[in-house]
């Protein structure tokens, strides 16, 4: 068989010498020995062997390669798509999570789900017993599956291609990540209107429109009852808000789109032979006839088929990005939701109606083949646990069959259909940006190793239940692991009746996620925040705070984008020698700075929270920069007020005055928080640009970078801002300084910039010598497109200490 490697980026990862790992092979004997080949993996700076192959040796068949090995510690993290009831993996039993996409929603209500869901992520972190984090990708992209158990062990499953694995030395857990996005590419930077809140509520920036706006489910049309969408899109953006529209890869074989794909010459998946063609099928539609184009049936009303986005002449590719440009012509879309990207396929081999009109489809279903020559793709001698969790028993069940052919014809959907998700976020990003002439974003259903580069993601079809809402805050810091920060859940839930106290609690905490969208069903009641009082003043409290510290949150996109990072992590990856941060798996980090505790069971009116070693303050409004104590406490966490929010000592945070709009809160003036740590220094930034240009680098766009320091001594204070960035922006004037942990009564009339006497106002200024805080506020207090213009800035005055 020919081995199938999948794309990756393969850019050098360097190292310093103390982090370097070494490889020793062992046991190699010519191959008529029993001796079994083995290699161990180790640390050279501590002796630790990361991998030990010993345990099992390889195995390395036509379709079953299997390799294994000993693990240094059960703190194991990653591998998806599924749903984990834990971030931890629980390494005191065998549990086998196979990956393959597969069109299967999130099962949180079961008490071990190990079903595979939309994406593909053969990556997993662990982190050793010193604290010291390695990484371990394995590229393969043919239907997979990892068992995890005791020893602790990991045995790896693949059917085919070939096994590339590469490791990540560290050794701290963000240094894992920042390597491992080196090698596969950095997560896209979306627009700044994306992290605006998406659906309906207050704020509101991003209405979405699912596939109901569509004329008969048909990409790049709109229906007779959305007429006036086009005037709809206009109005919206006179308001300053955008529009997200959904398209699904699969295209109706007999309307404009496909006509114009045909003559084209676009690739689309097919039949290796036309002796396999169904031709009472295909007969049907002038189009396909004559042709292999393999057709299955979808959401339109008629068989469809799937452009091959892996198509090597990039004709394929060129047809999808015209169809965007010239829909754009008619509705003016900003971002784009590709869903079924599996790719979906109803009703494979069997027959069960999946639309939500209650209709069947009138096209013909596809039937694979499963047995003989030409079943072996979709019934081989071991086709992994992904078959036994699913609609049927075939790699083909829901999706199209394994002997299809892609990359123009040149490769077996039976290796790639992993890899079609990330293809059609490759070509969809790209398609955006050469529509719009604008950055936006693309939100994928499907993921694969790199689909980070290109879109971000939700967490599928989740179900309004309180175990969904706990699982989407580990899904969330796990797809920042895999390289996605750009990812959210379906507030409040997608299937079934919400009520109102999950709803309110579901908002307070999907405020916090990058991607931050209220969706649900056709058919189930209402859930935008709005139909519950209790529900939009939660939800209004939770979605101000997070305008207000959208210079924070994008900074951290920026910093992911530029440098490879996460944004939402969870405490272990700030502190992996504490072995409390481990099981932790109910708070998470927005970067290293902001840690959220949120309320996830019914009828709490607390948490309990772990606060590790080091300063931590609050931001809710009743104990507003009171300093928490190291351990675990329990913190209000009341309907009515902020989610548990509390910031970390030595780390200054830009913030911005919130509205109801990313574009008008864009114009309120800018602040900074300056939070004290036990050296008394801290430092931040903000990366500011214009939210919405295109280029391959993000530093050649307009923008602002800041770079902010604090430090003091017992008779004075200094706060140094240096700016290094090409400008062609203004900004808004910085005109709040706040800080906490501030032991000092200021003197108010000290006050110097770059060596001239500023003026601050006393009267909206004040000092709370109880809690420590120090407010400067004052209207046009620093001209940041002054501070600008050179690179290092001071700001000191004169206190004394309490």
């Amino acid at each position: 068989m020919d081995r199938q490697l999948a794309p990756a980026r393969m850019d050098a990862v360097l190292g310093t010498d103390v982090h370097l790992l070494a490889t020793v092979a062992r046991n190699v004997h010519p191959v008529t020995s029993n001796a079994t080949f083995a290699f161990t993996v180790t640390r050279q700076s501590t002796g630790r062997a990361l991998w030990d192959t010993s345990i099992g040796g390889l195995l390395f068949a036509d379709k079953y390669i299997q390799i294994a090995t000993l693990l240094p510690s059960d703190r194991i993290f990653g591998f998806g798509e599924h749903v984990h009831k834990k971030m931890k993996h629980d390494m005191t039993r065998y549990t086998t999570w196979p990956m393959l996409a597969r069109d299967i929603g999130p099962d949180s209500g079961s008490v071990l789900s190990t079903q595979n869901l939309y994406g593909t992520q053969p990556f997993y972190l662990c982190v050793e017993p010193d604290g010291k984090s390695h990484g371990v990708l394995i590229i393969n992209s043919n239907a997979q599956e990892a068992t995890l158990g005791p020893a602790p062990h990991l045995i790896y499953r693949t059917i085919g291609g070939q096994l590339d694995i590469v490791f990540f030395p560290g050794p701290k857990p963000e240094d894992v990540v920042q390597g491992f996005l080196a090698y596969i590419g950095r997560p896209f930077l979306p627009a700044y209107w994306a992290l605006g809140y998406q659906a309906a509520g207050i704020p509101l920036d991003v209405p979405y429109a699912d596939i109901d706006y569509m004329s008969h489910y048909e990409d790049f049309t709109e229906g007779d009852k959305w007429a006036g969408f086009p005037d709809y899109a206009k109005q919206l953006h006179t308001q300053g808000l955008h529009l997200i529209l959904i398209f699904d890869p699969a295209i109706e074989v007999d309307y404009d789109s496909f006509q114009r794909a045909r003559q084209q010459n676009a690739s689309f998946i097919e039949w290796p032979r036309f002796e396999l063609v169904p031709h009472q099928v295909q007969d049907q539609y002038p189009m396909a006839k004559d042709t292999k184009i393999m057709l299955g049936n979808v959401w339109p009303e008629r068989n469809t088929a799937f452009p091959d986005f892996l198509d090597p002449t990039n004709i394929t590719n060129n047809w999808w990005t015209a169809e965007f440009a010239r829909f754009h012509n008619t509705l003016g879309f900003d971002g784009i939701w590709i869903d079924m990207n599996e790719p979906s396929n109803f009703d494979t081999n069997v027959y069960s109606s999946n639309r939500i009109d209650g209709e069947a489809p009138t096209g013909d279903k596809l039937a694979c083949p499963i047995s003989g020559a030409d079943g072996k793709l979709d019934n081989p001698p071991y086709p992994t646990q992904a078959v036994y969790l699913h609609m049927g028993e075939y790699l083909c069940s829901k999706t199209l069959c394994m002997n299809g052919k892609t990359t123009r014809g040149t490769q077996d959907f039976y290796n790639t259909k992993n890899l079609y998700g990330w293809s059609e976020a490759r070509a969809t990003s790209a398609a955006l940006s050469a529509a719009t002439g604008k950055r936006g974003a693309v939100i994928s259903r499907s993921t694969f190793i790199s689909s980070g580069r290109y879109a971000g993601h939700w967490l599928g079809d989740n179900t309004a239940r309180w175990e969904d809402l706990q699982t989407s805050v580990i899904g969330a810091m796990e797809f920042n692991l895999f390289g996605i920060p750009y990812v959210g859940s379906d507030i409040c839930g997608f299937n079934g009746k919400t009520t109102e106290e999950l709803c309110l609690r579901w908002h307070q905490m999907g405020a916090f996620h990058s991607f931050s969208r209220n969706h649900n069903t056709q058919g189930d009641p209402a859930q935008d925040p709005a139909v519950w009082p209790s529900v939009a003043l939660a939800a209004k409290i939770a979605l101000m705070f997070r305008y207000q510290y959208l210079p924070y949150l994008y900074s951290l996109h920026y910093r992911a984008s530029l440098f490879g990072a996460t944004v939402i992590r969870p405490l272990f990856f700030e502190f992996p020698t504490d072995s409390e941060t481990f099981t932790i798996d109910r708070q998470f980090l927005w970067g290293s700075a902001l840690m959220i505790a949120p309320a996830l069971d019914p009828g709490v009116t607390t948490v309990r929270a772990y606060f590790p070693s080091d300063r931590w303050y609050s931001l809710q409004n009743e104990t507003y920069g009171q300093q928490m104590p190291v351990g675990f406490n329990t913190v209000p966490a009341l309907t009515t007020a902020l989610t548990p929010v509390f910031v970390r000592g030595g780390y200054i945070l830009p913030r911005q005055g919130p509205a109801t709009t990313t574009t008008a809160a864009r114009k309120n003036p800018f602040e900074i928080l300056i939070t004290v740590a036990g050296n008394g220094g801290s430092t931040g930034e903000l990366y500011y640009d214009d939210g919405e240009s295109l280029s391959d680098d993000i530093l050649s766009n307009p923008h602002f970078y800041f770079n902010f320091s604090y430090s003091a001594t017992d008779g004075q204070a200094t706060v140094n801002i240096g700016c290094s960035s090409p400008m062609e922006l203004t900004l808004p004037t910085l005109d709040v300084i706040e800080i906490f942990g501030y032991a000092y009564t200021p003197d108010y009339t000290s006050f110097y910039w770059n060596g001239n006497k500023l003026n601050v106002n006393v009267q909206t200024s004040s000092y709370n010598a109880l809690r420590r805080i120090l407010t400067l506020r004052t209207v046009g207090l620093i001209d940041l497109n002054v501070a600008a213009q050179r690179t290092n800035n001071v700001l000191t005055w004169t206190h004394k200490k309490n």
